[in-house]
């Protein structure tokens, strides 16, 4: 089934001008950070609209009714926009930003970076209605090291039948907390890198 079939041609071009307004809005900012910092806050971005395979999976876990209505109303990553940075000074920085962008209205905030998931997984969601269409949409903002973690546990996650099942978790999440450590060396080496600088 497509995008159109499942979401209706009309929403498709809202969910897809949310994309491009929040693309638009983060190449603005990268755009106003050159040559005023050392290192560019965002590294990259990425963008999506949730497959209707994707969206009948998550509305039937949450138990919602299974229709195009619900996904619209009640799942707020039907479009799923990710913006990756070099450190986590940086994601809050970001986070800021968002949140006083004025293109959307921040409906629910989850601090996975202060307050990481059981597994380890560490990331800033915004769940966000935007201002002009009234499309949700979720938006992440992780460490470049974070998301590499995250991509490879949300491929591994959706295996079948993984023998050693409780061993990969917690390697996962050993995982999960080297990287957490490495972030924040080299959120201390930027720092002393700095220092070193300003005298």
């Amino acid at each position: 089934m497509t995008n159109e079939a499942y979401y209706g041609a009309e929403y498709c071009i809202l969910m897809r001008q949310a994309c491009e307004q929040l693309t638009a809005l983060v190449e603005k900012w990268r755009a106003s950070y050159v040559g005023e910092t050392d290192v560019q806050p965002i590294v990259y971005c990425t963008h999506r609209i949730k497959s209707p395979e994707s969206m009948m999976r998550k509305l039937a876990a949450r138990g919602l009714p299974n229709t195009p209505e619900a996904a619209k109303r009640q799942v707020y990553d039907g479009v799923g926009f990710r913006i990756v940075c070099a450190f986590e000074s940086d994601v809050f920085l970001i986070i800021q930003h968002l949140e006083s962008c004025g293109i959307f209205t921040v409906e629910h905030k989850k601090d996975y970076l202060s307050y990481p998931k059981p597994n380890g997984y560490r990331s800033v969601h915004l769940c966000v209605r935007m201002n002009d269409s009234g499309v949700l949409a979720e938006i992440q903002v992780r460490t470049i090291a974070m998301d590499c973690w995250a991509t490879l546990e949300h491929q591994l996650r959706y295996k079948k039948n993984v023998a050693n099942d409780t061993l990969l978790k917690s390697e996962l999440k050993r995982c999960a907390d080297e990287i957490a450590s490495v972030d924040l060396t080299m959120q201390t080496i930027r720092e002393l890198l700095k220092e070193a600088d300003s005298f």
